[in-house]
């Protein structure tokens, strides 16, 4: 029976399961599975092949995106650019290969909903919330688009912000913020992250890569500041169906 799953810690938020249960039901293949692997440690990652003989793919979620990657055998040319892996292929001779399909799920997703040529006209610039592996699949396909960006973490960085410095000097001329880090994620709905939200307008653009629940406090502040906002539902599933690509052939 194949075998697909996702790892990470905690999973009580995920989807996943429900979106590739549904899915193999669809496509008639009765005799795949798709289950949630808690994984507190990425030291317990050789163990889960070991107890399952039939598992052939695996999506990775946080905390994992880049602490799996020196179990893996070797990565595609996109994982090993971004440094970061959300999907595992096992393949026919034993060798689990890394891919990012975060990549083609946020950068799709965001064409979608985003005005480019207005932003490249405006010459606005991004800010990415969180340095984690899903912060660096945001910022690759940002340098793919040519839009210019700004890292924000807690602590200072050489190439980054800090909240701080939002809280004290605004904005600036960013116009797409994009949170990337757990904050505001089903249990702890409560929380978000700290940034000058009164300083907020029509013109800004809010992107969460949390889904669950679907409207964060993140977009809530934006949505009450008339400020454009999308969740990380769409993006889930185009990166699950890249997924699926990679896996299925």
């Amino acid at each position: 029976m194949p075998l697909f799953g996702l790892i990470g810690y905690p999973l009580s938020h995920s989807f996943s399961k429900r979106y590739f249960s549904e899915k193999f039901e669809r496509l008639g293949l009765k005799d795949h599975r798709y289950d949630l692997f808690e994984l507190p440690d990425i030291r317990f990652f050789p163990d889960l092949w070991q107890k399952h003989p039939d598992l052939k793919g695996l999506n990775v979620t946080i905390p994992h995106k880049q602490a799996v990657i020196p179990y893996l055998d070797a990565l595609d040319e996109t994982a090993r650019e971004v440094g970061a892996v959300n999907t595992i292929k096992k393949m026919p001779d034993g060798r689990l290969i890394g891919y990012n399909t975060d990549v083609r799920g946020f950068e799709q997703a965001l064409l979608r909903w985003l005005p480019l040529n207005y932003f490249h006209k405006q010459g606005f610039e991004a800010l990415v919330l969180g340095t984690g592996g899903a912060s660096k699949a945001v910022s690759y396909v940002l340098q793919q688009l040519q839009i210019p960006f700004w890292r924000v973490s807690r602590e200072a960085a050489k190439t980054g912000l800090t909240y701080t410095d939002l809280s004290q000097k605004g904005w600036g001329n960013a116009r797409l913020i994009i949170n990337t880090t757990p904050l505001g994620m089903s249990p702890h709905t409560d929380s978000t992250p700290p940034l000058p939200y009164h300083l907020l307008d029509t013109s800004f653009y809010l992107y969460d890569l949390v889904y669950n629940p679907p409207l964060s406090r993140f977009l809530e502040e934006g949505i009450v500041r008339g400020a454009k906002i999308q969740n990380g539902l769409e993006m889930l599933y185009l990166q699950a169906e890249a997924a699926w690509d990679i896996w299925s052939t």
